[in-house]
């Protein structure tokens, strides 16, 4: 059995534990909780194989000490996994998806003038960070949520051939 190791990172408060507990329980935590998530192991199938998939939360791990402060906000966390882990498969995430439509987010959106993030956006922001899909779910409501990991092992399994930057050398 292939055994995939699922490391989730990005900025703090965004849903990452959320996002791990709902799919590893299929319940939503109550209330705000930090990062605690203990690595969680279990055999999927997916298109008819056996994944032992690995989960892992970025805060707490002796082995992500490097990745940990990317977990803070507003950190460019990008150009840090393409740095450690430059041949890993990436699928940026939107999580909170049933925020999109909430009357109460909205309002405190529309008074700092800003807007949820739209999919064209995500799927730009994508693109720009070279991940291989984007993805939109919901911890809350688990739209969208098996679809995420299921993506994140096929990534693993088919993986999309990255180009490779062209070596030049000008002599003047």
């Amino acid at each position: 059995m292939q055994a995939i190791k699922c490391v989730v990172v990005g900025d703090g408060a965004v849903g990452k534990t959320c996002l791990l507990i709902s799919y590893t329980t299929n319940a939503f935590p109550g209330e705000y909780i930090p990062t605690v998530f203990d690595n969680y192991s279990a055999n999927v199938m997916v298109d008819g194989k056996p994944i032992n998939l690995g989960l892992w939360d970025t805060a707490g791990q002796e082995d992500y000490d490097r990745l940990r402060p990317l977990s803070y906000p507003q950190t460019d966390w990008y150009p840090e996994v393409r740095h450690h882990c430059p041949n890993t498969p990436i699928i940026l995430v939107g999580t909170k998806l049933d925020l999109r439509d909430d009357k109460d987010t909205l309002d405190k959106l529309n008074d700092k003038k800003l807007k949820p993030i739209t999919y064209p956006a995500g799927l730009s922001m994508a693109k720009e960070v070279g991940a291989v899909k984007y993805l939109e779910c919901s911890a809350l409501t688990q739209k969208g949520l098996k679809t995420v990991f299921d993506e994140a092992i096929r990534a693993v399994l088919c993986p999309v051939p990255r180009p490779q930057k062209k070596r030049k050398c000008s002599i003047l």
